[in-house]
This record gives C-alpha cells, structure tokens and sequence, in this order.
C-alpha cells in the first residue's frame, strides 16, 4: 500500500510536526510538510494538520487543491489547544475536490501558550500509535 504523509504547521511550539514525526518513525514513511508535492499516487494520504482561527490553514487548502487527482483516501490527524477538530474543515474542502476522506480520524489535544501544558503526551502518543494500527496496518 502506498501512504504518505503530509504536515503544516505554523507554531512555534511544532506539536504538529511532532506528530508527523512520530508517524514516520512508526510506519517508516517520510513526514514532509506540505511545500512537498505528492510524485505519485497514494492509497492513503495522511495529512497531520492543526485549527487556526477555527479553520486549516490556506496552505492545506491549497495543497490538497493541487494533489487532488493523487489521493485515493485521506485520513485526517490533527491537534488543537481549543480542542477542536478539523475534520469538517478538511471534509469541507476535499469534498468540493473530490477526494475520499476517511471518517476514522485521530484528533489529541495540544500545547499553547499556557494551556494544555505538555500536550500532546505520552498517553496521547499511544493513542495514535494504535490508531495507525488500526487505519494503516489493518486498513
């Protein structure tokens, strides 16, 4: 199966990138940001993203405009400090695009400023390693 994985983010604190990184050491597949155009087509894209002013950042937006036609399915991975999903976000623009978005997603909360101190843990971080077991290995 051909996976990819696809980040942005645009904290200081990298909580996004953390989470991509920890899903490239798991099922050895490079974690690139999202400047890194898909070479080919994908089964499953995995797009680690986070909310930013309630919605995903212009950059995702475009970068799944651009890559449309090399997704087959996205499984959406993301974090907040506000505790918000952005699985309608996503949805909301692959859906208009054409592309398949899986309803399994993992969402944890993170880190900002002062709140949510020392999130995304471990307990956060075994949570998503079962996750991608269950939506990588097994499908």
């Amino acid at each position: 199966m051909k996976i990819a994985i696809r980040y942005y983010t645009k904290s200081k604190k990298g909580n996004t990138e953390k989470i991509a990184k920890f899903i490239e050491d798991k099922i050895n597949v490079p974690a690139l940001d999202v400047t890194h155009p898909l070479e080919e087509e994908v089964e499953q894209l995995l797009l680690v993203n986070a909310m930013y002013a309630a919605d995903i950042d212009k950059e995702i937006k475009q970068f799944l405009r651009n890559n449309k036609d090399k997704i087959k399915t996205l499984i959406n991975i993301n974090s907040a400090a506000s505790g918000a999903s952005t699985l309608k976000a996503v949805k909301k623009v692959c859906d208009k695009e054409g592309i398949n978005v899986s309803e399994k997603e993992f969402h944890t909360i993170a880190s900002w400023i002062f709140i949510n101190k020392g999130r995304p843990n471990e307990e956060d971080f075994a949570r998503l390693e079962a996750f991608l077991q269950e939506v990588v290995v097994n499908g």
